[in-house]
């Protein structure tokens, strides 16, 4: 991936650019107590992807989409000894909805396809934003287990989005990001 002159360029406002390199320090500050001795300084580290921030997945095949953050592991677990979320994010954004468009084209329009997945830390990058929307109940980590339990949780997740999407809140969350 080429690295980019102008964060401008990519949409990003500055406080985006302020929580980038916080994390990128902090990412470096962890793997350098993870080498030596155990100290104060890793317990007093602030924990700032916490549920509903909204992020941006940087690998894979969602990579440039935003998601949302629903649960985080931030010590790990035994499969995934690392820290890692639980992210619900839009697979396929809303269109522009124009004045002029029927009731059956604007809902058309107004339609979201979305993913569930669980993304190493290092793979997201966070925003400045948050997304109320309580998703605890409907994605779970055993959701993911079997293929009809995660249609299920997709599909009760697009229809909060679509919900959220409607009220015109978040108007951030719902638009592509251009780069």
């Amino acid at each position: 991936m080429p690295i980019i002159n102008n964060p401008k360029a990519l949409g990003l406002h500055s406080h985006d650019i302020y929580l980038i390199f916080n994390f990128l320090s902090r990412v470096r500050v962890f793997a350098s107590l993870r080498e030596s001795e155990p100290s104060s300084a890793a317990v007093a580290m602030v924990k700032f992807l916490k549920p509903n921030k909204a992020v941006i997945v940087l690998q894979g095949r969602y990579a440039g989409r935003k998601a949302v953050i629903v649960k985080s592991f931030d010590d790990g677990t035994r499969d995934r000894p690392y820290g890692h979320c639980l992210v619900a994010g839009i697979k396929k954004y809303p269109s522009k909805v124009i004045r002029k468009d029927s009731a059956k084209k604007t809902a058309k329009k107004s339609r979201v396809k979305c993913f569930v997945k669980v993304v190493n830390y290092q793979h997201l990058m966070p925003t400045r934003y948050t997304l109320d929307v309580d998703l605890k109940d409907v994605v779970t980590a055993d959701a993911l287990q079997t293929k009809d339990k995660k249609v299920v949780a997709c599909k009760s997740t697009k229809e909060r989005f679509e919900e959220r999407f409607k009220t015109g809140k978040n108007r951030w969350f719902f638009t592509k990001l251009r780069f």
